[in-house]
């Protein structure tokens, strides 16, 4: 979807209490489309592992993180593997948190509980108010840099953009990549820099690591990784993640 697009608004509905908890499993490989709530959004997986796109930010969200995401921001959420996805949403007016940007949260043991004893039709009115109060006392938000790159618009940039995404491990340079996006190594160079705000190698670093972290999260051996998302060692694909993120691949997802 473009800038200019307008993402759908989905409603979610309203309860007895500031929350509301929708959850379902999805199966390996679905996205829902772009939109936007009127209500703040947590989202969080109960298994597995979730994927949230907001703009060039990329979260990726094993069962002990999940994400803030405020009112009206355009979001896309998704997964690789399949997940059991619970979508908790709070009315602005009755929820005494209020992040203003997307900010990850720490899920440990106690909020994960909580957060299942909520999306349980036993719970009542009244033990859901005095759950929701600890879980609020709970929301702990996690330091970390979002990973990703934003898409070019450019047909020719868009092409190689593409090819990457769909195999992060696709080693082909800048000009050989030129030949099938019928455009000169120059110009690519110059519209990967004009549209996405970084150089094509920092691009294809971002995509790179960014399809790293599903199988970091879902704690995959490092030299699978390494494989999968187009590098020649571990040890190059750590330094390159501890020169973009600020930390190495075992802290980005530790307590």
């Amino acid at each position: 979807m473009s800038p200019d697009s307008q993402a759908p608004v989905f409603d979610a509905p309203t309860g007895p209490t500031a929350m509301w908890f929708g959850v379902g499993s999805l199966r390996a490989g679905h996205w829902f489309e772009e939109h936007e709530h009127p209500q703040h959004q947590i989202v969080w997986a109960a298994r597995g592992v979730m994927t949230v796109e907001i703009g060039a930010g990329r979260w990726v969200l094993p069962p002990t993180r999940a994400l803030w995401i405020p009112g009206g921001v355009h979001h896309r959420t998704g997964t690789c593997d399949g997940a059991v996805m619970s979508g908790i949403f709070l009315e602005p007016a009755r929820s005494p948190a209020n992040f203003p940007a997307p900010t990850m949260l720490r899920v440990p043991r106690l909020l994960h509980e909580l957060f299942e004893h909520l999306t349980a039709d036993t719970t009542t009115a009244v033990q859901r108010e005095r759950a929701e109060g600890v879980v609020f006392d709970l929301l702990r938000p996690v330091e970390v840099i979002p990973i990703g790159a934003r898409m070019p618009e450019d047909p020719r940039a868009r092409h190689v953009a593409e090819a990457l995404v769909a195999d992060p491990a696709d080693a082909r340079t800048l000009h050989q990549f030129a030949v099938a996006a019928a455009a000169s190594p120059r110009t690519l160079a110059r519209t990967f820099v004009a549209e996405t705000g970084i150089t094509f190698g920092q691009w294809r670093t971002q995509v790179r690591l960014a399809a790293s972290l599903p199988h970091l999260a879902a704690a995959m051996p490092l030299a699978r990784i390494a494989a999968r998302v187009g590098y020649a060692t571990p040890s190059a694909y750590v330094a390159a993640f501890r020169r973009e993120v600020g930390v190495s691949p075992g802290r980005y997802f530790a307590h």
